[in-house]
């Protein structure tokens, strides 16, 4: 769809002054064996500052990842899905001024892409009227239409861990319960690995027997991390798309082969290259960290990652809205 900054004659403009800000946290996708069904939300967070006025045209200033490369128009991702929202709504823009300052890294499999879009999505919303906004169920479908799937889009929206799926051409979701002793430590390098290029990698096809492993592991995980953190380890396991998708990120790889050698439960967050080990307790966080500081080490390769030991987000994206006259 193509967005205009002019604001289109046949439509009611949204009104000017208002003030928006979102703050969207990442996500984990796939979490092993959830593929394209199940996403975490971790306490990393992207922050957009919405304004309208009078004056057509957009600006876009950023701080953080991607701020010198990312562009400052209407084609900014988050910016465009502001003006998708409102005309999707009946309704176009004149100015928009946007301020991004952003955290989550990007093309690392901890969903940048969906941030933008629900930022983008939620900020849109808040500019309309009260009686013309989407609900709850509305945002996710918008969202995940958006973004091709719901898996990243479902835990930013509504926090914790979700549990995503499309029915009649509507994209669902429901949140299921995360264990306090869970800590997900991430491991992020410093090459991006586009959505595409992973997905590429997979077959159209795998047997049987390797979906019926698969749907049981998910069941466990599932269960896992609701209840039992020791199961992790085992409800991790993969058959439909890591092995596939390893030699698009041998270093990233190796690292979960040898977290995984030592008891931890290490999965590729989303499509990679990002590893991520969902650690049970304080313990198994400094081992984690210890494991992977060893394997960087050995490989000579410290410097061009970031270990980040994070939260489970709960409460999922946020929104303020300021009326600024």
């Amino acid at each position: 769809m193509q967005v205009s900054d002019s604001a289109a004659p046949s439509r009611t403009i949204v009104a000017p002054g208002q003030d928006v800000t979102v703050r969207v946290p990442a996500t984990s996708a796939n979490l092993g064996p959830g593929f394209d069904s199940l996403g975490l939300a971790v306490g990393l967070y992207d922050t957009v500052r919405v304004r309208t006025s009078a004056e057509a045209g957009t600006v876009v200033r950023m701080t953080g990842e991607g701020a010198a490369t990312l562009p400052t128009d209407g084609t900014h991702l988050v910016a465009r899905t502001v003006r998708l929202t409102v005309e999707a709504a009946g309704y176009s823009l004149q100015g928009l001024s946007l301020d991004a300052d952003n955290v989550i890294p990007h093309g690392r499999g901890l969903g940048s892409s969906a941030s933008a879009i629900v930022s983008g999505v939620l900020a849109g919303n808040a500019l309309l009227p009260p009686a013309d906004r989407l609900d709850a169920a509305g945002l996710l479908d918008l969202c995940s239409r958006l973004e091709g799937h719901p898996d990243n889009v479902a835990p930013a929206l509504a926090g914790g861990l979700a549990i995503s799926w499309e029915e009649g051409g509507v994209f669902r979701s429901v949140t299921a319960p995360v264990h306090p002793d869970i800590i997900p430590v991430a491991a992020v390098p410093a090459n991006e690995l586009s959505t595409e290029s992973a997905r590429g990698l997979l077959p159209a096809q795998v047997p049987h027997p390797a979906a019926a492993a698969n749907a049981g592991r998910a069941a466990l995980l599932i269960h896992a991390l609701g209840t039992e953190p020791a199961l992790l380890p085992a409800g991790t396991v993969d058959f439909l798309h890591q092995d596939y998708r390893a030699p698009a990120m041998r270093a990233s790889a190796a690292l979960m082969a040898h977290l995984r050698a030592g008891g931890l439960a290490a999965v590729i967050s989303g499509a990679g290259p990002t590893v991520m080990a969902l650690a049970n307790g304080t313990e198994q966080a400094q081992q984690a960290e210890t494991l992977i500081a060893e394997h960087l080490a050995a490989a000579g390769t410290t410097e061009f990652w970031r270990v980040l030991r994070l939260r489970v987000d709960r409460d999922g994206a946020r929104v303020e809205e300021h009326q600024r006259y």
